[in-house]
């Protein structure tokens, strides 16, 4: 072993180019029987020599993998390990603490070199990409590694997609599904108390001696002080979160633009892939906060992807095959998309709204002369949800649905009939959320469509509601508990990601609680000094028409739509 210790410690690149040409016309006496030497050779610290070792170097792992398939794994292992910032040792005291070199200022040459390293190798073995998802799984990084590690990661990932398209679905359901694991350890409310603690401490530091300022202590983030007007988020989850979130951001604006133009095929490849991981991971996951924004930003690109979108939920809204829970956040994603989206004009809000309505007048009509014609979210989840879903719609767009022409908007309004809706036995007020109810009816009595006072203060003084039997005898104790419902496009709070989103997003705006104060008082107190969401702290923890018809993604651009442009981002957020 003494020859390969010597040749671990050569320094001169002269030598090792020497030495890596004679293990190339060497390359078929390489077999498994000398896995050692092979192996040592991988851990050469070759990518940041000289562009004469590196080209090498390539040529070396190519002619190895064309040779001596059995190596191709551990080459590609190998390269996938350069995904990352090298790891250096900190000393600390007598302690080696072994952390990620996020300052390496070549490592953006690094990251070329491996994906020129991958290429290269498929181009010898085809079949490579086949080998490589297992290996880019196994390598990906523990979530408590450095933000700016799983950043580099996530970006060699979805870079990997550009120049071996077979795997691009692969990948993205890989970033997403541990994108969706970060988001749900950092709920909503976590992050906001985070930022205030966050900002309470900043007030005491300004106060203080000017040395509290600057804590150079950075061997854990969490420990990292955070000033307050930055773009770092206090809770170290979210944090990586709305890194991350802004590298996919930017992918898909880099996939779907070209020379600053929409390529409307590439996006619907993208939308299919996204839509398909939506479906699969995002769909299921109850209260993620923040990764369902992607839908929402590509969306945003051109009217026909919003349509298509809304026709995929209500397809899932309406089939009784589905299973309750997916029927119930398919209408939540349709009332939060249509509420929150400016992209979305009032001639596709009212298509939704008339489908939604009829479809709550057919439900109700088969539920009339039935034995389940009572209160219950357990039987009727689906028609309460969509029933939120018309009345969070109306609350948002009720002023683009009656401007220019109230008489005739009043007119339309009256023939979604919503006194029938609220009316029936299923009574869908009292499972709704307050919040959404409370405005609702504000909305409702100012424009003279339904009185849904009577109701809701009767729906206050019964708690357990008592049904009889439609046969007779004993009375029953129905189950009605609320619907656990969430909003899925209330506000980003993630700081880097809002700046993206917040053009294309319609915040609630204070004016609207203004305009029904003094209506009524409401039933069940809700706060309108919020910022934004006027559902804050009430949901639970735990110019075409658009078609909803039976139909092909193709169908939604037939004619020219309008669409938002996305603001400009780019791939990689920082410098490598």
């Amino acid at each position: 072993m003494t020859h390969i210790n010597v040749f671990l410690i050569v320094t001169q690149d002269a030598q090792i180019i020497n030495w890596l040409h004679e293990f190339r016309n060497s390359i078929t006496y390489l077999t498994i029987d000398y896995e050692q030497l092979v192996s040592i050779l991988l851990k050469l610290p070759w990518i940041n020599r000289s562009k004469e070792v590196v080209e090498e170097y390539l040529a070396f792992l190519g002619n190895l993998v064309s040779a001596q398939t059995v190596y191709l794994r551990h080459c590609l292992r190998m390269i996938i390990s350069h995904f990352v910032p090298a790891r250096i040792i900190i000393r600390e005291g007598d302690v080696d603490i072994s952390d990620s070199d996020d300052e390496d200022d070549g490592i953006f040459s690094t990251f070329n070199t491996c994906h020129r390293a991958l290429q290269i190798i498929a181009r010898y073995v085809p079949s490579a990409p086949r080998f490589l998802m297992p290996i880019l799984v196994e390598k990906f990084p523990y979530v408590n590694k450095s933000v700016r590690t799983m950043e580099c990661y996530v970006h060699n990932l979805l870079r990997i997609t550009v120049y071996f398209p077979t795997l691009r679905h692969d990948i993205l359901e890989l970033v997403f599904e541990r994108l969706l694991k970060i988001d749900v350890s950092a709920s909503r409310h976590e992050i906001e108390d985070a930022e205030e603690a966050a900002l309470q401490k900043d007030g005491a530091n300004k106060s203080g001696t000017e040395e509290g300022l600057f804590n150079m202590d950075e061997d854990l983030e969490e420990n990292v002080p955070v000033a307050v007007n930055s773009e770092i988020m206090a809770h170290p989850a979210a944090d990586r979160l709305d890194t991350l979130m802004l590298v996919v951001f930017a992918y898909i604006k880099n996939m779907c633009y070209t020379s600053g133009s929409l390529d409307l095929n590439k996006t619907k490849d993208l939308y299919k892939d996204l839509l398909a991981i939506f479906d699969k991971l995002i769909l299921p996951t109850h209260a993620c906060c923040h990764v369902q924004f992607v839908m929402f930003y590509l969306c945003s690109f051109k009217l026909g992807f919003a349509e298509a979108f809304l026709e995929h939920l209500w397809k899932k809204l309406q089939n009784p095959n589905n299973p309750p829970i997916i029927r119930q956040t398919a209408a939540t994603y349709i009332g939060s998309l249509l509420s929150r989206a400016k992209f979305i004009p009032v001639l596709t809000v009212k298509a939704c709204l008339d489908l939604l309505v009829n479809w709550l007048h057919g439900y109700i009509d088969n539920q009339d002369a039935g034995s389940r014609a009572f209160c219950d979210v357990s039987l009727h989840g689906p028609f309460y949800a969509a029933s939120q879903a018309v009345f969070y719609t109306l609350i948002f767009r009720h002023k683009q649905l009656l401007e220019g022409n109230l008489r005739k908007g009043l007119a339309y309004l009256q023939n979604l009939n919503f006194e029938r809706i609220v009316m029936c036995q299923l009574n869908p007020l009292k499972i709704c959320l307050p919040s959404v109810v409370n405005f609702f009816a504000a909305i409702t009595r100012k424009y003279q469509l339904v009185f849904c006072y009577t109701i809701m203060e009767r729906n206050s003084r019964q708690m357990i509601p008592i049904v009889r039997s439609s046969l007779g005898g004993d009375s029953t104790q129905t189950c009605t508990n609320p619907l656990d419902s969430f909003f899925p496009f209330d506000p980003c709070i993630l700081k880097r990601c809002k700046k993206v989103i917040d053009p294309i997003y319609q915040i609630w705006e204070e004016s609207n609680a203004e305009d029904f104060k003094g209506g009524h008082k409401h039933v069940k107190g809700v706060g309108a000094d919020e910022e934004d969401d006027f559902l804050k702290g009430e949901t639970p923890h735990s110019d075409t028409m658009v078609g909803m018809t039976p139909g092909s993604l193709e169908a939604h651009f037939r004619s020219p739509s309008s669409s938002v442009g996305s603001p400009p981002v780019s791939f990689l957020q920082r410098p490598f």
